[in-house]
C-alpha cells in the first residue's frame, strides 16, 4: 500500500457531485480511426509504464487516515477505454459539446480513476481521444509525462505486447487501520525530519527574508483591489467547454518586442478575454481585477515521470479594468516578477507540507470547507503546462492538436488551462453550464488579446 500525499488527499476529499476533480485533454489525430479493440490492446500493453492506472483508492472508516493506493484485483481495461461517436454533422461545435458532457461526469471512485474515449464521426474522417485522470493521481506536469508514456514518439514505433500482471491482494479493513496507525506515528516524524533538513541548510540572507515579507505585504494589498463579482457563485453539475489557440512564433514575437516571459503574454491575452466578458455583462469598471490562482510546478528535473502532485500556487490580479493592452502586459509582468522574486510560491508549498500534520479527517473537512464557502478572493484559475515540442503518435496516426481541460471548484465558475504542443498553444476554458452561457466571449477575447499584442509587436519591429 502506498499512502497519498497531503496534497493528493486534498484533491480527493474536495470532490463531490458538482465538483468532479479530474484533469483531461482532447487530442485530434489524422488518418483513419483505429479499431476500438486495437486501442484497448495498446493501452493494456502500455499500462506497466503507469502502474497507478491499475490501482484504486481505499479509505479507512470515517476517513481517519489518509487514503491509500491498492491494486485493483478486478481490473478491466475495457471499462476504462471507451468508444463513442460525435453527433452529425461532426464539426468542432458538436465535438466540444460532447466533450463537455463527458468531462462533466465524475470518475467511478470504486475503480482506477481514469478513462480514455475514442471519439469517431468527425468531419473529414478525423477522430479524437478524450482522456480523464483524477487530480489526486497527477498534476498537469505529471499528466504530460503520462501522455508521453502512453503515446509513441515515432509513426512506425513497434507495437508492444501486453505483459502478464498479477495484482497484489487488496488490503483488508484491518490492514488499512493497522497501516494507518503506523502512519499516524511515523508521518509527523518524517515531516519533522524534513524540517530538520531545512534547518540544517544555510539560513536565507537578510535581504531574502525581507523580500519574502515585502512579497506577503504586496500580496495582501492585491487582495483589497475590487474584483469581478459575477465570476463567483454556486455551480451545478454540468459544464461548458471552449477553446482558443495561438502560435508559438506569435507569442515569442510579442515577448521579444515587449519583454517579460511567455507566461506573461498568455496571461495578458486571458486578461483581455475576461475584460470582454465583463464588458458584455455590464460589469467592467476602471481599476477592476480578476483574481486568479496561478499554479506553479515545484517538480525538479529528477522528478520528471513521478506520478503525483508537485505544485504550489500564487495569487495574481488580472488587470481587466486597464484599457491599454501594453499597460496590461506591463502590470502583469511586474506582478509576476515580484511574486517570483519574493518566493511566494515556495512559501505556499511549505504551508501545504505542514498540513500533513493535520489529522486526515480534519484535512477532509477543511478541504471541503475551503471549496464550499464563498470565495470572493479568487475568481478563476489560470494554469500553463508546457507540452512536448515533438510529434506524438497513436497506432501510427499523428496527433495534430490537443486541448486541455481543468476542473472548476465550488464558487469559482471559470478556469483556464494552457497547453503547448509542437508550435501551438491551446487554451481550454471550463465553465459552469448555467452561470456562464457566454463562455464563447471569453474564448474570442483571448484570441483578440493576442492579435492586438501581436499588432503592437509588429509595429515596434517596423519602427
Amino acid at each position: 500500500m502506498e499512502r497519498m500525499s497531503t496534497l493528493d488527499a486534498g484533491f480527493f476529499f474536495v470532490e463531490h457531485e458538482n465538483v468532479p476533480m479530474h484533469l483531461g485533454s482532447l487530442a485530434l489525430f489524422e488518418g483513419p480511426p483505429p479499431d476500438h479493440e486495437d486501442l484497448i490492446e495498446l493501452f493494456a500493453a502500455k499500462l506497466p509504464l503507469v502502474p497507478r492506472y491499475r490501482q484504486l483508492v481505499r479509505t479507512a472508516p470515517l476517513q481517519v487516515f489518509r487514503p491509500v493506493w491498492a491494486d485493483d484485483e478486478h481490473f478491466e481495461i475495457g471499462y476504462h477505454v471507451r468508444h463513442a461517436a460525435v453527433p452529425a454533422p461532426g464539426g468542432m461545435t458538436q465535438l466540444r459539446e460532447m466533450a463537455a458532457r463527458i468531462f462533466a461526469q465524475r470518475l467511478d471512485r470504486a475503480r482506477p480513476l481514469w478513462e480514455a474515449w475514442l471519439l469517431e464521426g468527425l468531419k473529414g474522417g478525423r477522430w479524437a481521444i478524450l482522456s480523464k485522470v483524477h487530480h489526486c493521481v497527477v498534476d498537469g506536469i505529471g499528466g504530460n509525462d503520462l501522455m508521453t508514456a502512453v503515446f509513441d514518439l515515432a509513426q512506425d514505433a513497434e507495437r508492444p505486447e501486453a505483459a502478464e500482471w498479477e495484482p497484489e491482494p487488496e488490503p483488508s479493513a484491518l490492514d488499512l487501520v493497522a497501516a494507518g496507525v503506523r502512519d499516524t506515528v511515523t508521518w509527523p516524524l518524517r515531516q519533522l525530519a524534513s524540517l530538520a533538513g531545512l534547518v540544517g541548510q544555510p539560513l536565507p540572507a537578510r535581504d531574502e527574508v525581507l523580500g519574502f515579507g515585502r512579497g506577503l505585504t504586496a500580496s495582501a494589498g492585491r487582495l483589497t483591489v475590487p474584483s469581478a463579482a459575477s465570476l463567483n457563485g454556486p455551480i451545478g453539475p454540468h459544464r461548458r467547454w471552449a477553446w482558443a489557440t495561438a502560435s508559438l512564433s506569435e507569442v515569442k514575437e510579442i515577448r521579444g518586442a515587449r519583454g517579460g516571459t511567455v507566461n506573461d503574454v498568455l496571461l495578458a491575452a486571458i486578461t483581455r478575454g475576461f475584460r470582454d466578458l465583463l464588458e458584455a455583462r455590464g460589469e467592467l469598471a476602471e481599476g477592476l481585477v480578476v483574481r486568479s490562482l496561478v499554479p506553479v510546478s515545484t517538480r525538479s528535473q529528477d522528478e520528471q515521470g513521478v506520478v503525483s502532485n508537485r505544485i504550489s500556487a500564487v495569487l495574481a490580479n488580472l488587470p481587466v479594468g486597464e484599457p491599454d493592452p501594453l499597460r496590461r502586459l506591463a502590470l502583469l509582468r511586474a506582478q509576476m516578477d515580484d511574486l517570483k522574486r519574493t518566493s511566494q510560491a515556495v512559501g505556499a508549498e511549505i504551508l501545504t507540507g505542514m498540513l500533513g500534520f493535520a489529522a486526515p479527517t480534519l484535512l477532509a473537512l477543511g478541504s471541503r470547507a475551503a471549496f464550499s464557502i464563498p470565495q470572493p478572493l479568487v475568481q478563476t484559475v489560470t494554469t500553463n503546462v508546457p507540452g512536448p515540442r515533438f510529434p506524438l503518435f497513436l497506432l501510427g496516426r499523428r496527433m495534430t492538436r490537443v486541448y486541455p481541460y481543468v476542473p472548476i471548484g465550488d464558487q469559482v465558475r471559470i478556469s483556464v488551462a494552457i497547453f503547448s504542443y509542437l508550435e501551438r498553444f491551446s487554451f481550454g476554458i471550463t465553465a459552469d453550464y448555467a452561470a456562464v452561457p457566454d463562455v464563447g466571449i471569453l474564448a474570442k477575447g483571448i484570441s483578440r488579446g493576442l492579435a492586438e499584442l501581436g499588432g503592437h509587436a509588429a509595429g515596434a519591429r517596423r519602427g
